[in-house]
């Protein structure tokens, strides 16, 4: 069931009335007031929580929010100032709003946002005053990227097109680009259709040295493949996917800004994330191999083991090519088996890595009965197994440990007392009977490891309703 929700005014008068009727101090009146409207079941993630400051006044009722005292003075200026002119107002409600959502949301609420999209217009000629805007675009539209038009799509595109030389432009207004693309399905066709899409690969070859550009740039072309738009029934990320490779030659362009990065875990982390959003053909995956991809992750899997987010998002990344059966091929040549099993036990009480890990060894094991010995060999079903242990509560963990098992033994069935001698029946019983979502997966690895189970027969293609 939805929360209820309130507006700001309301929440702001209830602090004000624990102010003067039960002459509370303002901390314990804010805290009333959060208390009050919370126990009610009210939703206060869009509310800011705080007593309003300014500006200073004899009576509460002339003090609004900081956020909106300097949009307000953004908005008196706004047909006759410079942004220049105005540049400490504007850092001052960029700042404001970073504060939190509930900040923005206030603020947009008020009108910001075609407050700031008319000083961006007056910005684009000059370096200071389009870093400045962009950075309050880009902070305000956080979270809220509907608040995007027509004006500031053409904005966007026109600064990332004019300032591709400039590192500290292009990253922040590839910032508002993916801030305003997240859960967004129009505004990436749109952006993408507006060609924004070279000038995110572009940004990533000419400044592949500048981290914090290459990490957005990367993370904002992973945006462009999200399917997380639930107002719209199909999406294209597919499509982004396939002209981002094609057309923009993001496979090569990633990997080399990668190989530009050894040493800088954050970065790539990113930049494998990235890749594994577009692994989404044979011939892709293919690719990835030839380009030196594979080489890079066993490589980053050998050295930078003890990153768990690296490792994770490496797995990630193998899960995706190794769905090329040539591919898992050339990943088990090149000792990944081993790597994956080491960075498993590594860190075994990080259930990300745990659940990729077991992915990953189960798609090398998918229809391969030769990778199958090589993962038993080297303590894959184990690691799998100690997983389930040490993750009782995960259930993406317990599901791919689980189709992990069963495609260990489907082609190779003496593999399966050695394992059940693990205790994999006793574990896999325990996750049916826990997780729901385990249930299918469950009962086809017990089913193919030779133990009981009971499999509904849901239809038998008789006349009748289907059974439950």
């Amino acid at each position: 069931m939805s929360k209820k929700r309130i507006t700001q005014e309301t929440f702001d008068a209830a602090v004000k009335e624990n102010m003067e009727e039960f002459e509370m101090d303002p901390d314990e009146a804010l805290r009333e007031a959060v208390e009050q409207f919370e126990s009610q079941g009210v939703d206060l993630s869009c509310i800011v929580k705080a007593v309003p400051n300014g500006p200073s006044g004899d009576s509460q009722e002339d003090k609004i929010h900081e956020v909106l005292q300097v949009l307000g003075a953004l908005q008196i200026k706004k047909d006759s100032a410079s942004v220049m002119e105005v540049k400490a107002d504007i850092n001052c409600f960029t700042e404001q709003c970073l504060l939190g959502f509930a900040q923005r949301y206030l603020a947009a609420q008020k009108e910001a946002y075609p407050v700031i999209l008319s000083y961006c217009k007056k910005s684009v000629e000059e370096q200071e005053a389009v870093l400045s805007v962009l950075s309050a675009l880009a902070a305000l539209t956080d979270g809220q990227p509907d608040l995007l038009d027509a004006d500031g799509q053409q904005f966007l595109l026109e600064v990332l097109k004019k300032y591709q030389a400039d590192s500290s432009v292009t990253c922040v207004a590839i910032c508002a680009v993916r801030h305003c693309c997240v859960k967004h399905e129009q505004n990436r066709q749109d952006l993408v259709k507006g060609g924004v899409l070279p000038l995110l690969t572009g940004a990533i070859s000419q400044h592949s040295g500048c981290a914090e550009l290459v990490k957005e740039a990367a993370l904002t072309l992973r945006v462009m493949t999200f399917d997380d738009d639930v107002r719209v029934t199909f999406g294209h990320a597919h499509e982004h996917a396939k002209i981002i490779v094609l057309e923009h030659n993001g496979l090569k362009v990633l990997i080399q800004a990668a190989k530009a990065h050894l040493a800088n875990t954050s970065v790539l982390s990113e930049l494998c994330a990235t890749l594994s959003r577009l692994a989404v053909r044979n011939e892709f995956c293919q690719d990835i191999c030839d380009l030196g991809g594979l080489k890079l992750m066993m490589t980053l899997l050998a050295d930078s083991y003890e990153s768990a987010d690296l490792v994770r998002q490496v797995l990630s990344a193998l899960r995706a090519v190794a769905g090329n059966d040539d591919v898992k091929d050339a990943v088990v040549t090149a000792g990944g088996v081993q790597l994956i099993v080491i960075a498993m036990n590594k860190h075994m009480g990080n259930s990300s890595v745990c659940e990729q890990g077991c992915a990953c060894l189960s798609v090398l094991a998918l229809r391969k009965p030769n990778n199958c010995k090589v993962i038993m060999e080297n303590g894959g079903a184990l690691a799998a197994v100690q997983a389930m242990k040490s993750h009782t509560d995960t259930v993406n963990v317990q599901k791919q440990a689980c189709m992990l098992l069963r495609n260990l033994v489907s082609r190779t069935r003496n593999f399966s007392q050695a394992i059940l001698d693990m205790g994999a029946e006793a574990l896999i019983i325990e996750a049916i009977r826990t997780h729901r979502d385990c249930a299918d997966t469950g009962k086809a690895a017990l089913r193919d490891l030779g133990c009981q189970v009971e499999l509904k027969e849901l239809w038998t293609g008789k006349h009748g309703s289907l059974t439950n």
